[in-house]
């Protein structure tokens, strides 16, 4: 399957927020290429090959509320 470029909004209000969020994409280095988490606009982008709904379930684990926005191109 293609890497693909998801976008996330997750409620992030500090370091350690955003530190969540980067441990448990970092777990996934085999399936994720790569990710910017930006604190300030409380987005993620994700390149990855998994699904959406399978990235979704990856970021609920940081415990922080999280959408589904959509595909970046």
């Amino acid at each position: 399957m293609a890497t693909q470029k998801h976008v996330f909004t997750v409620e992030m209000t500090c370091e350690g927020c955003s530190g969540a969020v980067t441990r448990v994409l970092n777990k996934q280095k085999d399936k994720v290429s790569k990710f910017d988490v930006d604190l300030a606009q409380q987005r993620v982008v994700v390149e990855s090959t998994l699904s959406s709904d399978e990235l979704l379930e990856i970021l609920k684990k940081t415990g922080k509320a999280t959408t589904y926005v959509g595909l970046e191109n």
